[in-house]
C-alpha cells in the first residue's frame, strides 16, 4: 500500500497505483460487502501482512477475516476494496458512488470531495 496525489489530494494506493476506497455501510472494521457488491467493489485481500509507504502509516494496516476465509485489508477502521470499472492507475472513478464510496486519505479518514473538485474534505480537514 501507498499513496498518490491526484485530482482529490493524497490517497490510498496498492502497490500498481490503484485506488483504495471504503465503504460507508461498513462498521466498526466489519465489511458489509459480499456478493454482488464484491463483485463491483472486489475487496483488498493479502495473504501476507501489508507493507505501507508514502504518506500510508503502517500502524493504521490490520486484516480481518471474510466470510469466504480471506483476508481483508483495513486502514484505520476502514476495509479497503478496488472499483472494478477502475481500469487503470489513478483513476478515481468510483468516488462518491451511491454516496457511500470514497477515497480513503492517508489520515484514514474518507475523502468526500467529488472527483475533479478542488474542494477537498477528509476527517482532518
Amino acid at each position: 500500500m501507498a499513496t498518490t496525489n491526484g485530482a482529490l489530494g493524497v490517497y490510498l494506493v496498492d502497490g500498481a497505483g490503484r485506488t483504495l476506497y471504503m465503504f460507508d455501510s461498513d462498521t466498526a472494521g466489519t465489511s458489509a460487502c459480499y456478493d454482488g457488491c464484491a463483485t463491483a467493489w472486489p475487496p483488498l485481500t493479502s495473504t501476507a501482512a501489508a507493507a505501507a509507504g508514502g504518506s500510508a502509516a503502517a500502524a493504521k494496516l490490520s486484516t480481518i477475516t471474510r466470510t469466504d476465509g480471506s483476508k481483508q485489508v483495513v486502514y484505520g477502521q476502514h476495509p479497503l476494496y478496488y472499483f472494478a470499472a477502475d481500469t487503470a492507475a489513478g483513476q478515481v472513478t468510483g468516488q462518491g458512488t451511491a454516496g457511500k464510496w470514497w477515497v480513503v486519505g492517508p489520515d484514514g479518514q474518507p475523502i468526500t470531495a467529488a472527483a475533479g473538485s478542488s474542494a477537498m474534505t477528509s476527517g482532518t480537514g
